[in-house]
This record gives structure tokens, sequence and C-alpha cells, in this order.
């Protein structure tokens, strides 16, 4: 039976119309096309992400690498926890701040990043895209999330 369009639906309500459904569909689209990738390292998409800042730099408080991924400790511990079992990273407490806990890579986390070197290479080639325009994407996102964290942090302080 096919479905009746309505009529009475303001175009600002229309969900083609949503530039957060269409970030929120394209991220679905992009774990699709990385779960393989990752799949064959063994990492999810966000422990993928923690690999990927201590790669840039070893030996990270665990609230760097919080702040850099936009991700809190509850979802963060237990992730570093996984990469700790698996043995890619090692987790200790900063014997000058006991509160603080640092992540570094084991011999095998820093091996795994000669194969993750194939992970963004499959992702650009699924894109289909020009890198100038993977780029231009990148930048307005950013750019976006940007703005919106501002909003959010505004509204936050009025309250």
């Amino acid at each position: 039976m096919a479905r009746k369009k309505s009529a009475s639906v303001p175009e600002s309500l229309r969900l083609a119309n949503q530039v957060c459904f269409a970030v929120y569909s394209t991220a679905l689209a992009f774990n699709g096309v990385y779960k393989p990738l990752l799949d064959a390292l063994g990492l999810t998409y966000p422990q993928y992400l923690a690999m990927m800042v201590l790669w840039e730099q070893d030996d990270v408080p665990v609230k760097e690498i919080g702040r850099l991924l936009h991700l809190d400790s509850g979802t963060l511990t237990p992730l570093l926890k996984r990469l700790a079992s698996a043995g890619l990273v090692q987790r200790t407490r900063n014997p000058e701040d006991e509160r603080q806990v640092r992540i570094t890579l084991t011999d095998a986390g820093r091996k795994l990043q000669d194969k993750a070197g194939s992970v963004p290479l499959g992702v650009v080639s699924a894109c289909g895209l020009p890198l100038n325009d993977m780029a231009a994407i990148k930048d307005l996102l950013i750019d976006l999330r940007d703005r919106l964290n501002a909003a959010t942090d505004t509204r936050n302080n009025r309250l």
C-alpha cells in the first residue's frame, strides 16, 4: 500500500532537508566501510581512533585522549582497558599524580600501525571523491562541529 505524502508538513521538518540526518546517515555509511577494514585489525572504530592518537604521540594521559576524541572517561576507560587486554597498550598511573593514568603503546600496538596503513586508502577509495573534495568536506565538518560545540557551551553556561 502506497503511503500518502502529507502536505501539511513544513519544509523545515522534512527528513530530506535535515543536515543532521545527512550527517547521521553518512556516519552510518562510513561505519559500514570501516567495519571490515577494522575487523581485519581486531579493532572497533573508537579503538582505532585511540590508536591513531597514540601512533601520533605515545605516552598520553587518558584525559588528553578523551579531549582529542571528544569522549568522556566513562566511554574511554573501558575502550582503553580492552586495548590493554588485547596487548596493544599499557595503562600506568603517573607516579607524581596517582589520579592520572597514562597510555603507552606496546610493541604489538606499534606494529599494528603498519597494518593500519591500508585503512585510510580503503575509505578514500570507497568515497570515490577527489582528495581535495574530501579535505574540503572534512574542514567544513570540523567547522560545523566547533560551531555546534560553541553553541552548546553558550547554552549550558546560561543555565
